[in-house]
């Protein structure tokens, strides 16, 4: 893959897909005395990044292959995605969640339409489950990352952001299967001063080990609040990407996750869900291995229960009325 892969993937989505704001706070930039920018793609069509992704993916299939219909599986916001574009293709849709996937989402995928299957996270066979069903239905499999087109469209995010603000010295983004960081280090080939760094829970760091040992590792079925980001092992094509373009991986704990939650909410005004705030936790983390200049950080989602979303900023607020992340000190 190379970036015009995502150059199509940018002509397809247009005038589909939102342009999402990038949003700074004067505060935070004074405080870290840098500018930071965050990408907004909770404000995307489907309150996510992945609708790029699965659009591309179902535009760029054969139209009679396309007409038989799709499958995928997720832990929601790629299902959600995919159901919005088998919608809008006019062709049937199956979609593989587990059996705790966020109501807000299951509720959504279910008013698009789309044929809802569930699995136990713990127990279940996914990939056997989603297989099954394709020769049963005779529908084509659209991986959430493991896909050209599908990373092709997630690196649409990267591409609006150097087009907005050129001169970014870093990008951090979330890291489950890898196909967004995949698409944006793709997006960045060419931008030989803009670093691209993943981030992932310390308790779903199946791309930093297996980047540390080389090949791909899998672990344990993680536990993390980060739902979306519960993957056991990289996707293919995406750590072979990944491997090679990534500047890094930077891993943090769930409570630094959930008051980024927060921090997005007080100083930006956005709601994320859990996964779609781990890159700024990462950047605080990571601050120090950043070079100078103006920091892009891609809110990749905001499909979060209101119920779960406001105990996660009840319990992260009072952290941050007594202390803020090291960097903010």
């Amino acid at each position: 893959m190379t970036v015009h892969h995502v150059l199509r993937a940018v002509e397809n989505l247009r005038g589909v897909a939102v342009r999402t704001p990038m949003i700074s706070s004067a505060a935070v930039n004074e405080r870290l005395g840098r500018a930071v920018w965050v990408k907004a793609e909770n404000q995307q069509l489907t309150g996510s990044f992945k609708m790029r992704g699965a659009y591309s993916a179902l535009a760029a299939l054969n139209p009679g292959k396309r007409s038989r219909g799709v499958i995928g599986a997720s832990s929601g916001n790629h299902a959600l995605a995919l159901a919005w574009a088998a919608h809008l293709f006019d062709v049937p849709a199956i979609v593989v969640v587990p059996e705790d996937v966020p109501d807000v989402k299951r509720e959504t995928i279910d008013g698009l339409g789309a044929r809802v299957v569930t699995y136990d996270r713990r127990t279940g066979r996914r990939d056997a489950l989603v297989h099954q069903y394709a020769y049963r239905h005779d529908v084509t499999i659209v991986p959430s990352a493991d896909d050209t087109w599908v990373i092709a469209g997630a690196g649409t995010v990267a591409w609006e952001m150097i087009q907005e603000v050129p001169d970014l010295a870093a990008i951090l983004v979330p890291v489950g299967g890898g196909g967004l960081a995949a698409g944006t280090a793709l997006a960045a080939t060419g931008q030989t001063e803009l670093k691209v760094f993943g981030v992932e829970p310390v308790a779903a760091d199946d791309t930093h080990r297996s980047l540390q040992a080389g090949q791909r590792v899998s672990i344990p079925q993680p536990v993390t609040i980060a739902d979306g980001l519960g993957h056991v092992e990289p996707a293919a094509i995406p750590f072979d990407i990944n491997s090679r373009l990534l500047a890094g991986v930077v891993t943090v704990p769930e409570e630094a996750i959930a008051e980024a939650m927060a921090y997005l909410w007080r100083h930006y005004r956005l709601a994320a869900e859990p996964s779609g705030a781990v890159a700024l936790a990462g950047l605080f983390h990571a601050f120090d291995r950043l070079p100078d200049g103006p920091v892009g950080v891609v809110l990749s989602g905001g499909n979060v229960d209101w119920n779960s979303y406001r105990h996660l900023l009840d319990t992260a607020m009072p952290r941050l009325e007594t202390h803020a992340p090291a960097v903010l000190h």
